[in-house]
C-alpha cells in the first residue's frame, strides 16, 4: 500500500470510528482550513488551487445545511440555514471577484460557530459524566 493510500485509509477509519460531535468539529476545521488556503492561493494567483479549496469549503457548508433538522431545531435551525447560505454567497463573491476579504468573514463566522459547538459538546459531555442526560 502506498503512503498516500495509507493516509487515505487512516482518515477514512478516523471518521468512521469517531463520534458525531467530533466529526462535526472536524468538518468545521476542514472548512476553515480550506478557506485559509483559498485566501493564500488567491494572494499567490493560483486560481485552480483556490477553486479546489473553495469547492471543498462550499461542499462542507452545504452538508451543514442538508443536516439541519428544522422540526427539532426550530428557529435555531432556520437561523443557521440563513447564516450558512450567507457564507455560500460570500464564497461565491470571493471567487468571482478574486477578493479574499469575504473569505475572512466566512472564516470568522465558522470559527465562532465552531467555538459555540465546542462549548455545547463539552457541556453535554460534562452532564453525561456526572450521570445526567
Amino acid at each position: 500500500m502506498t503512503p498516500v493510500r495509507q493516509l487515505q485509509a487512516y482518515r477514512e477509519n478516523q471518521i468512521t470510528t469517531t463520534d458525531s460531535c467530533t466529526v462535526l468539529l472536524m468538518l468545521y476545521d476542514g472548512a476553515i482550513d480550506a478557506l485559509k488556503r483559498a485566501v493564500s492561493f488567491t494572494d499567490q494567483g493560483d486560481m485552480a488551487a483556490k477553486g479546489r479549496d473553495l469547492l471543498r469549503a462550499n461542499d462542507i457548508i452545504n452538508q451543514f445545511i442538508a443536516s439541519l433538522d428544522y422540526e427539532v431545531g426550530g428557529e435555531i435551525a432556520q437561523n443557521l440555514d440563513g447564516l450558512y447560505r450567507y457564507m455560500l454567497d460570500q464564497i461565491l463573491l470571493a471567487n468571482v471577484s478574486n477578493d479574499p476579504m469575504p473569505l475572512s468573514t466566512v472564516i470568522a463566522l465558522l470559527s465562532t460557530l465552531k467555538s459555540a459547538w465546542e462549548e455545547a459538546i463539552a457541556a453535554q459531555r460534562g452532564q453525561v459524566a456526572v450521570g445526567g442526560v
